[in-house]
Formats: structure tokens, C-alpha cells, sequence
């Protein structure tokens, strides 16, 4: 079910950051919205490799998540310096208070949610989350969506990304930003 804020989240060219739990579909439905919209496409996740000189998974491993989240910070209020673009973010970007408030003063916040199994479909395709080294999908996605669903829910905008393509999420938010 599509939720969204009243006509005061309808978009004027301020950054839309797309916030959710991994495998979500962020950087595709991202990809896609900014092709639609005409503008930028950021993954705030390349940006924070290409900054660090080295993957999210090595900057985890070798400096820890406290570390992570604060160059995580940096880059994002960098990228929503207030032009026009689509910002996908990592599933724990906007988890932090101070990069929510970032993101919440400066951008328009949707959140895309999928159900669980949807998730772990996706992100068992690839060795590549460091917060599921190890661990079962369904297990460990379960454990993130029960801490972190309430904090993406403060996202004025909600867009369900299920099994369907990509292209309806899109459409959805299209749907929205026009209204």
C-alpha cells in the first residue's frame, strides 16, 4: 500500500534519498527514478568507497561500524547539498540520529520496504553485506527490520518494493512526487 505525507512532500527538485533495509531495491529503483526524473543518480555507498579508498566490507573489517557511519554522515551532507538528484543510501544510513536529521531537513525521505523473504532472496545472491557474514538472511533481516523498520517509518514517504519489478516502485513514486 502506498503512503506518502501530504502534498508537501510533492517533489521541487529537492534530493530524494531512498532509505530501507538492504537488498530493497535502492540503487535500481534509484537508477531507474533518476533516469525518470531527469537528474543524477547517487549510491552513497560508491561514494563512501570512492572517498575511503577501499570497499564498505574493508572499512567495516579494518575500523569498525562507528567508523563506517561517520564517513556514512560526511558523505550524505555532502550529497544533499540541495541540487536536484536521487541518493540511495545504505540499509543503516538513516538508523543515525544525526544523519536522519540530515536527510530529513535537507531531502525528501521514501522509504522502500519489502517483506522479509523478498529480501533474503535478493541479498543471498551476493557475499557482500558485512552484516550478514555468516549468518542466515531471513534470520539476520528479521533481527534488522524489527530494530530499524520504526526509525525508516519516519520517512514521510513509504513505497512498498515487493516482487514485482522494480519499474512499479518507480511508478509509485512518480505517482506520489506529481501529486
Amino acid at each position: 500500500m502506498l503512503q506518502s505525507a501530504p502534498s508537501s512532500a510533492s517533489w521541487t527538485g529537492k534530493p530524494i534519498v531512498l532509505v530501507g533495509l538492504m537488498g530493497v531495491g535502492k540503487t535500481t529503483v534509484g537508477r531507474r527514478l533518476a533516469a525518470r526524473l531527469g537528474v543524477p543518480f547517487v549510491d552513497a555507498d560508491h561514494e563512501i568507497e570512492a572517498a575511503a579508498g577501499m570497499t564498505v566490507s574493508e572499512i567495516f573489517e579494518k575500523f569498525g561500524e562507528p567508523y563506517f557511519r561517520d564517513g556514512e554522515r560526511r558523505v550524505i551532507a555532502r550529497l544533499i547539498d540541495g541540487s536536484p538528484r536521487v541518493i540511495a543510501t545504505g540499509g543503516g544510513a538513516f538508523i543515525n540520529d544525526e544523519t536522519r536529521a540530515l536527510i530529513l531537513d535537507h531531502a525528501i525521505a521514501i522509504w522502500l520496504d519489502a517483506p522479509i523473504h523478498v529480501l533474503a532472496e535478493r541479498v543471498g545472491r551476493r557475499d557482500t553485506r558485512p552484516l550478514l557474514r555468516g549468518r542466515d538472511p531471513v534470520v539476520a533481516l528479521t533481527e534488522l527490520a524489527a530494530v530499524r523498520n520504526p526509525i525508516y517509518a519516519r520517512a514521510p514517504i513509504h513505497i512498498p518494493s515487493d516482487q514485482a519489478p522494480h519499474e512499479s516502485a518507480v511508478a509509485a513514486i512518480m505517482r506520489v512526487l506529481e501529486a
